[in-house]
């Protein structure tokens, strides 16, 4: 039996979220959230039946806000929005994604303060027990206004229009709610305004976002020490004495797992009188690079948990007697961290491809390009090649959309966050950002092999001991291809980093010991 969730009720997390997406927890509405939901929509009804005007109940929208709907005509016009709005272009998001934006848009209107039917509450959480997830463009949201054309997309099935992913086959809505015995429901007032009124698009982006970009961070920990083994760097610039005098908690952070990765090591201890001076910077200065984009992370999940448990509609139905029409729909809030964090990402990558090219100089005892036999063999050369136009890649995907605004609605939204944008892109800099650590982890476990017989600490050598069960040692050239491909999938899917965290837990070592702020829930 899985674990219920309470909508409303219990705060929706980062962990929570993801896991009922993924069907970990069970979303349910307690007594209370029930309450709260009809108290709103009768509040709602009250104004319709009084015949005042509020925005969105029975009047247009946008630049229409002042032209009047009849009372016959406000259910048939909360119909016609979900309609009207669905003007998404592109490919479909991922299932995940849209699953989450209807477990985030619950959490927002099962606080009361929307005026939404039960009814539609529960066939939202209907869609989301059962794996019965709309198709949602990815393109055509602003950001402002709410995420109007993917949420518009996102609850067409609730009137019996557009597709669905049901048990891995895309299919018209309408054939199976048939299948479910179900048919389209009949949207009251203000539903459709409230339904599509929101930040889940780039809400949903954030969240998985947060997941994917920790585990990023905690990758290019572990693997920037493997290539730092085997450049036979020096840890000193991990000590904790110095990281005291410029206290930044993710720089400190970084500097504790690196030096906890590299304890005991013996290759470590086999050079500390070789007299080398200094490591290049993307050696010496990973607690610098690598915990400035630890903190861009950890504000990013830090708002990120806000927004999900916030309300985001317009108006607010605070009452059948108060309602406020205002802008917590403005995706702002959101955009501007998730453009800080797509180039804290980037950097990550940055220095990644910087500690690649070290390895292929043919110093400190590494052989040239990787590979005894070069000449006749290219050796690791051309794998960095792939870094160098992946990051250049991520370089022009970091021009924030948020700074961009563009009018619509003939300038009643005259300024707009463009946030969809930022957690769309921010999405194909971690892909790229996998790849490149990929071609580290591929490139620092294959010159670990040259200092052998000696060994490195327990926890690098279960690092290289996991991806060599993937990628093998190279003689020669091959297509690397496989083995980058092998890499990235170790490293997305968390394998990776699960694997040298549980022989962490067995030698008894807590890397981030200290620092729960900066753990994912």
């Amino acid at each position: 039996m899985r674990i219920p969730f309470f909508y409303g009720t219990q705060k929706l997390t980062v962990q929570s979220a993801l896991s009922l997406a993924a069907s970990r927890l069970e979303g349910r509405l307690d007594e209370a959230a029930t309450r709260r939901v009809l108290e709103s929509q009768e509040a709602v009804q009250a104004i319709v039946d009084e015949g005042r005007t509020v925005y969105g109940v029975n009047t247009g929208f946008g630049i229409l806000a002042d032209t009047a709907i009849n009372e016959a005509d406000t259910r048939l016009l909360q119909h016609k929005i979900l309609q009207s709005h669905s003007v998404g272009v592109g490919e479909p998001i991922p299932e995940e994604i849209a699953k989450l934006m209807l477990i985030t848009k619950v959490q927002a209107l099962v606080q009361g303060f929307s005026g939404v039917q039960l009814s539609t509450l529960k066939r939202i959480i209907w869609h989301i027990e059962n794996d019965v997830i709309p198709v949602v463009p990815e393109k055509g949201s602003v950001g402002a206004s709410g995420d109007l054309a993917p949420l518009a997309h996102l609850f067409l099935p609730l009137i019996g229009l557009g597709e669905v992913f049901h048990k891995g086959v895309r299919m018209a809505s309408r054939s199976v709610l048939q299948q479910y015995g179900l048919g389209p429901i009949a949207l009251g007032p203000k539903e459709g305004l409230a339904l599509i009124n929101g930040t889940q698009f780039i809400l949903a982006f954030a969240i998985k976002a947060v997941q994917r970009m920790h585990n990023c961070l905690e990758a290019a920990d572990i693997i920037g020490a493997m290539s730092l083994e085997a450049l036979t760097g020096t840890k000193a610039p991990f000590d904790e004495r110095l990281h005291a005098l410029r206290p930044f908690a993710g720089n400190q952070l970084v500097a504790q797992r690196l030096r906890r990765l590299l304890e005991g090591s013996d290759i470590m201890q086999s050079h500390v009188d070789c007299g080398r001076v200094q490591d290049p910077y993307s050696l010496r200065c990973m607690p610098q690079v690598h915990g400035a984009s630890r903190t861009a992370w950890q504000h990013l999940k830090e708002l990120t948990t806000i927004e999900a448990n916030a309300v985001t509609d317009n108006p607010i139905v605070l009452g059948k007697d108060d309602t406020i029409s205002g802008g917590n729909f403005h995706g702002q809030p959101m955009a501007l961290p998730l453009d800080y964090a797509c180039f804290a990402a980037a950097e990550a990558g940055n220095i990644s491809d910087r500690r690649c090219y070290l390895l292929l100089e043919g110093k400190w005892g590494l052989p040239l390009l990787l590979m005894n036999n070069v000449g006749l063999n290219s050796g690791f050369m051309i794998p960095q090649y792939t870094t160098a136009a992946l990051v250049t890649e991520n370089k022009t995907l970091c021009f924030p959309a948020s700074a961009d605004s563009i009018p619509t609605s003939l300038g009643q939204e005259d300024h707009v966050s463009m946030g969809s944008i930022s957690g769309r892109k921010l999405h194909k800099v971690i892909d790229n950002l996998e790849y490149i650590l990929a071609i580290e982890l591929v490139s620092a476990a294959q010159a670990i092999e040259f200092r052998r017989p000696l060994k490195s600490s327990a926890l690098l050598e279960c690092a290289h001991s996991f991806i060599r069960s993937h990628v093998s040692f190279a003689e020669e050239d091959r297509i690397f291809a496989d083995d980058i491909n092998a890499a990235k999938k170790v490293i997305a899917d968390f394998s990776f980093v699960d694997e040298v965290n549980r022989c962490a837990g067995a030698n008894g070592i807590d890397l981030n010991e200290g620092f729960s702020t900066f753990n994912p829930d």
